[in-house]
């Protein structure tokens, strides 16, 4: 049985590694995003509960 070219496992092995490490990276910056949108809204929260205190 004849064999076909060998196959480019080396590119192929960069190339999951590298968008391996994109994934990661667009994770880690989405769950940033979320705790600083957190920190925001609990932030505001507060800054609305003081200012609705005062006027009582």
């Amino acid at each position: 049985m004849a064999k076909g070219p060998e196959k480019n496992t080396k590119n192929k092995a960069l190339h999951t590694k590298l968008l391996n490490r994109k994934k990661a990276k667009l994770q880690e910056e989405k769950r940033e995003r979320a705790l600083r949108l957190k920190a925001l809204v609990a932030k505001m929260n507060e800054k609305k509960d003081t200012d609705g205190a005062e006027g009582i």
